[in-house]
């Protein structure tokens, strides 16, 4: 009495509303929690009181069980203090073959939207474990499917295709472990380069995406390629047989004209030295040459216009008066082109006569000295004077 007397009357006001607060949410439905119904296609060894968790943690209950139809409504609670994803899924997990399960909430929250109270989940957002049966059955059905009756059923040889595969891979790998195990470091090496150069790998991938995305911007321009492709290719395939003979004649002709450069070589040596020199004459007097074909048509053209048919002669002016003045300036060069080869008695006659100065001949002589220059028998360079 004495401890009651010495307790002030605000604090005990304060528990005695605390205390009822609690006793609220104990007893009230819905306090602190939220409530959940899922659809589940089997709850096996899920009952009432079983665990809802999160992460492994319980956080909630299963409040009831009841079938409907093909499928199981399952209603649960957890503690209101944990936030779940609005989209969240609800999974059945078996911890052992033989036990109780529970409800996994999954995926954990991280942000968003989080489940409301009374939120309903679907089939498609529930899932249950394989069960044992099921495992079995799918065994049994395997068994079955490779056995006797099966793919391995005896055929005319007495053997089924299952055991033959068998036999042949013993056969086979029989006596290969060695090579067997190379290989399989083998492809583990090549895993490993192919990890190590990933970054190039996936860049080769990169180019080829970016080839293949000309190739499809360019879809029309491709296609007319491969149609002039394809019948360029069948023009071929229509005259393969000319093509072949083709073929055989050139061949045929590779070896005469290899035979030919055998037993030609000095010749074709010196054919080849003549023609460089033809060449690099041409090249030597290329202006002239120029020249040459610039003037060539006009003077063939004067050429064929000066021939008279009729009298058969050509109608052209001789420069007789320049010849003649150019004899009797320097007669020796006039003699010399005109006999080449007296060039020399020639010039010796005409020494004796007095007759080789330039103005020998000229009313008024001159004391200039004209030199003869020599005459080109090589034609400028084109053969070879000895």
């Amino acid at each position: 009495m004495k401890f009651l007397r010495s307790v002030n009357p605000a604090v005990a006001v304060v528990a005695v509303v605390a205390l009822i607060a609690a006793a609220l949410l104990l007893l009230l439905p819905g306090g602190g929690e939220t409530h959940v119904t899922a659809d589940f296609p089997r709850a096996l060894s899920l009952y009432k009181g079983s665990d809802v968790r999160i992460l492994g943690v319980s956080v909630g209950k299963v409040d009831d069980v009841t079938p409907n139809g093909t499928d199981v409504v399952v209603k649960f609670h957890y503690d209101s203090k944990y936030k779940v994803p609005a989209n969240a899924k609800a999974v059945v997990i078996s911890p052992s073959i033989v036990g109780d399960r529970f409800i996994q909430l999954t995926p954990v929250y991280r942000s968003g939207p989080a489940m409301k109270d009374n939120a309903t989940l679907g089939l498609d957002r529930t899932a249950t474990p394989l069960e044992l049966d099921e495992i079995f059955g799918s065994i049994d059905d395997l068994t079955k499917a490779l056995g006797p009756q099966g793919v391995n059923k005896p055929d005319a040889t007495g053997t089924g295709a299952l055991t033959r595969l068998l036999d042949s891979t013993a056969k086979n790998f029989g006596g290969q472990g060695v090579q067997f195990n190379q290989t399989l470091q083998n492809l583990s090496k090549l895993t490993k380069t192919l990890a190590d150069n990933k970054d190039q790998l996936f860049g080769t991938v990169s180019e080829v995406e970016t080839f293949t995305q000309a190739l499809a911007a360019n879809d029309t321009t491709v296609r007319k390629f491969n149609d002039s492709l394809a019948a360029g290719a069948g023009l071929l395939a229509a005259e393969r047989t000319d093509l072949a003979a083709v073929l055989q004649n050139l061949s045929v002709a590779m070896t005469q004209i290899r035979s030919f450069v055998a037993d030609n070589k000095q010749a074709l040596s010196v054919n080849i030295k003549g023609l460089n020199r033809v060449s690099q004459a041409f090249a030597k007097n290329r202006d002239a040459l120029d020249e040459s074909l610039k003037d060539a048509p006009e003077a063939l053209n004067n050429l064929a216009l000066a021939y008279d048919g009729n009298a058969g002669t050509l109608d052209t002016r001789a420069a007789i008066g320049e010849t003649a003045n150019e004899l009797v300036s320097n007669p020796k060069v006039v003699l010399c082109a005109l006999v080449p080869d007296a060039c020399g008695p020639l010039t010796s006659i005409l020494g004796v006569l007095g007759l080789g100065r330039p103005a020998a001949l000229s009313p008024n002589p001159s004391t200039t000295v004209t030199t003869v220059e020599p005459i080109d028998r090589s034609l400028g360079g084109l053969v070879e004077v000895n």
